[in-house]
């Protein structure tokens, strides 16, 4: 058992903003249990070439907002069993390994104790290096949506975080050892584990706090039917204090900020924030894509959420998930939101329902429970 400050590498990629989120969050969560560690968060595709970066980046927001049906496609096309000799998967694996020797160099180049992935792209290449026996480094698999793809599952590897119970199972249906799983829930920040009181963060964010909170969220990346679903909220005759984000989408953020809200209203739209716990907190409900860091922030704030347009595939089964457990209402289509919502807003058991089973789902502590179990893991 070693006695110096372990050496930990958080390995993610840049498809979407959740990953990255994931790490963000490990990363804060492991200096603050254990403040002596050398931590590294490395987003996997910053140290691939442009043309790779781009199409499994950039194609998957492409896809997202012009055929999300084909992601939906690939997402069960590759959710069977396949050997890990199989001649496509060796291609694709190949394929990546090519694009991605700077991770090579960067493990070669350091001691490092563990490798933690909340992508399994990196996960796949970890693993991959470990069956040719050009790295040792033990690394452990973080999930990060509410059920668990075959993708993720790699050998070998020492250790999965899941977000459930039926997450794990399913890992166990793929053959890994129910010792090496540990069911903590999706690691988001650790501002969510803080308990911040809704007057000081209404404050914090120059909102009134007098009528119905509804929170608006495009994702870090701001994609989707935006302008849309946020013409719809104006469209509700309910009172609303509507905060809409816009992400990182400037030109969004303005188009939105052209549109005259009815006196009824009271609305605040924002760019990219780190401070959306604090949104969260205050928010009686969030109108988003059901993405897995996404869910998980809005459940650790006891937040309802109505879910719209999630993407066929992953955000599908976060969307199943949450309306099984009694977190959630869907919105199959921009038309009708003000008709649903309006009805939810009307209803004030259901909504103190929604928000009663979302606090039941919850795990802000998932960043602290993922960092721990590495630390120990860097130190057997």
């Amino acid at each position: 058992m070693q006695t110096r400050p372990p050496r930990l590498l958080i390995l993610s990629a840049s498809v979407g903003a959740g990953h990255l989120r994931a790490a963000q969050a490990v990363e804060l969560a492991l200096k603050a249990i254990e403040p002596e560690a050398k931590v590294k968060n490395q987003d996997a595709l910053e140290l691939t070439n442009k043309t790779f970066r781009r199409l499994y980046g950039q194609a998957y927001l492409d896809l997202v907002n012009r055929a999300p049906h084909v992601l939906g496609y690939l997402y069960d096309l590759l959710d069977r069993p396949r050997s890990a000799d199989k001649k496509s998967d060796r291609l694709r694996v190949l394929v990546e390994r090519l694009n991605l020797r700077k991770v090579l160099k960067l493990l070669q180049g350091e001691t490092w104790d563990v490798i933690i992935n909340t992508h399994f792209l990196s996960a796949e290449i970890i693993a991959s290096l470990r069956r040719e026996q050009e790295i040792e480094t033990p690394h452990m698999t973080v999930t990060t949506d509410y059920e668990t793809h075959r993708l993720w599952v790699t050998r070998p590897c020492e250790h999965y975080c899941t977000a459930t119970e039926e997450g794990a199972a399913y890992l166990g249906h793929w053959g890994v050892n129910e010792r090496d799983i540990t069911v903590t829930g999706i690691p988001i920040h650790p501002a969510f584990s803080e308990h911040q009181g809704r007057a000081t963060c209404l404050q914090s964010q120059g909102l009134v706090g007098d009528r119905t909170i509804v929170l608006q969220l495009a994702g870090g990346f701001g994609v989707g039917p935006i302008e849309k679903i946020y013409r719809g909220l104006l469209e509700i005759d309910v009172p609303l204090e509507i905060v809409s984000v816009a992400g990182r989408n400037e030109e969004i953020k303005r188009e939105l900020e052209k549109i005259e809200v009815p006196p009824q209203h009271r609305s605040k739209v924002i760019g990219f924030t780190e401070k959306i716990h604090e949104l969260m907190v205050v928010a009686d409900l969030v109108l988003s894509k059901p993405g897995g860091l996404t869910t998980s922030e809005v459940l650790a704030s006891g937040s309802a959420m109505a879910i719209i347009n999630p993407v066929p595939g992953q955000e599908t089964r976060n969307s199943d998930f949450l309306l099984e457990n009694g977190a959630a209402i869907k919105i199959n289509n921009v038309a009708t939101l003000p008709y649903k919502l309006t009805r939810l807003l009307g209803d004030k058991e259901r909504l103190r329902q929604l928000k009663q089973n979302a606090a039941r789902l919850a795990r802000p502590q998932a960043a602290f429970d993922v960092a721990t179990i590495a630390v120990s893991l860097a130190r057997s």
